[in-house]
């Protein structure tokens, strides 16, 4: 895309690549971004939050950036450590796009996978992919993650698949349903709540590697089972609120 385009035009889709310690995969996230949405019509933009890494993961996307002048590239560089979830939301508020999709910065996704995800566009107000393998992924955080899905689709009463994947969804839905959830959750209470405001998903199956994140950094800590809590009250209410209320 070249960026002589008008500032202020609408694009495509904004793409939010969050960042913490990922200087050794976000150059490759990057490559395998630019490479599969050229393969489209798209217009894109690519907004990279540096959640206050301790390495040199800005640099990387700044050398990135000067090699690849004609990417519309923002990077943001959190003064302190807002979480996903919040990143999330706020990186809505500064796209552009009219939908919206979140891409892990340490290039968990290959080519064709984005490909395929980014060929739904338009299908419905989600598109919500899910993985039958998950290689990387041990069998206990697959056990876990097999478990929460049903939690959530018992709770809510809708047959997701999986709710952590990395789906598109509209932009405007984002900013106007974000989630208040501070970790893990975010996603199922937007999806959800999405799925209560009457939106329409297309479900895809994908293939994506699952990488092993250092202790610090893994997702089963102690926040992210708080944010879980919070998601499951959050979607009791709405369940309650949806069945008695609205009848």
């Amino acid at each position: 895309m070249n960026l002589t385009q008008d500032l202020n035009s609408p694009l495509d889709i904004t793409f939010f690549v969050p960042c913490f310690n990922e200087e050794r995969l976000i150059q490759s996230t990057l490559n395998h971004l630019r490479e599969a949405i050229e393969t489209t019509k798209l217009t894109y933009e690519i907004i990279v939050v540096d959640d206050c890494s301790h390495d040199n993961t800005s640099e990387k996307v700044r050398e990135w950036q000067r090699g690849h002048p004609g990417i519309r590239l923002e990077l943001v560089n959190n003064t302190k450590n807002r979480g996903l979830a919040r990143s999330f939301v706020d990186t809505a508020f500064r796209g552009r796009g009219r939908y919206y999709r979140l891409l892990c910065g340490d290039d968990p996704e290959p080519v064709p996978t984005l490909v395929k995800m980014f060929e739904q566009i338009g299908k419905a107000d989600m598109i919500l992919p899910y993985y039958d393998y998950l290689p990387g992924k041990g069998v206990v955080r697959s056990q876990i993650s097999s478990f929460y899905t049903k939690i959530i689709n018992f709770i809510s009463g809708y047959k997701i698949k999986y709710y952590n994947g990395c789906g598109i969804h509209l932009r405007y839905n984002v900013m106007r349903w974000g989630p208040y959830s501070f970790g893990f959750g975010f996603q199922a209470e937007l999806i959800t709540r999405l799925l209560d405001e009457g939106a329409s998903y297309y479900e895809i199956a994908l293939e994506a590697q699952h990488h092993v994140k250092p202790p610090h950094q893994s997702a089963l800590n102690f926040g992210n089972f708080l944010s879980v809590g919070h998601t499951l009250l959050e979607m009791v209410v709405r369940r309650v609120r949806r069945d008695v209320f609205q009848r």
